[in-house]
């Protein structure tokens, strides 16, 4: 399984209203950078991500899953170049994790949250995901 990281502005798109959206999830709309859509069509049913408040907050408010697999993104106004996934809410972190903390951390100084930090859909590896699950709180971070 893969882990992944989506990043809205909050006065955008916040968490609160991810899970607002409920079971269903919703379109993760907007994106027009070829590599983050290109992470979204490598993306599998189930797969889970960190929900990350960018320019507002800074931090790893929540986890998300895929609900729905790469299709048209539906604000792209028939630019058939841009795709998304469908997202939904899972948990909140316990504990939100700050882009402080995760630069301040040794163990993640090579996650693109760090070395990619304009990206808006990233690739997370297995020890990243467990290392920001450990400091968000998270005591079973494989659910």
């Amino acid at each position: 399984m893969a882990y992944w990281l989506f990043k809205s502005e909050p006065s955008s798109w916040s968490w609160e209203q991810q899970k607002a959206a409920g079971e269903k999830g919703t379109e993760w709309t907007g994106v027009r950078n070829y590599l983050a859509r290109n992470n979204m069509r490598a993306m599998k049913i189930g797969e889970r991500g960190f929900f990350y408040h960018s320019n507002e907050g800074l931090e790893i408010v929540g986890i998300v899953e895929v609900c729905l697999l790469s299709h048209p993104d539906s604000t792209a106004k028939g630019d058939d170049r841009w795709d998304c996934v469908d997202i939904r809410a899972v948990r909140d972190m316990p504990k939100p994790v700050t882009l402080k903390d995760v630069k301040a951390n040794e163990k993640l100084s090579k996650m693109a949250l760090v070395t990619s930090m304009r990206l808006s859909v990233q690739p997370v590896t297995d020890d990243e995901w467990l290392e920001v699950c450990r400091m968000g709180g998270l005591d079973n971070p494989r659910l």
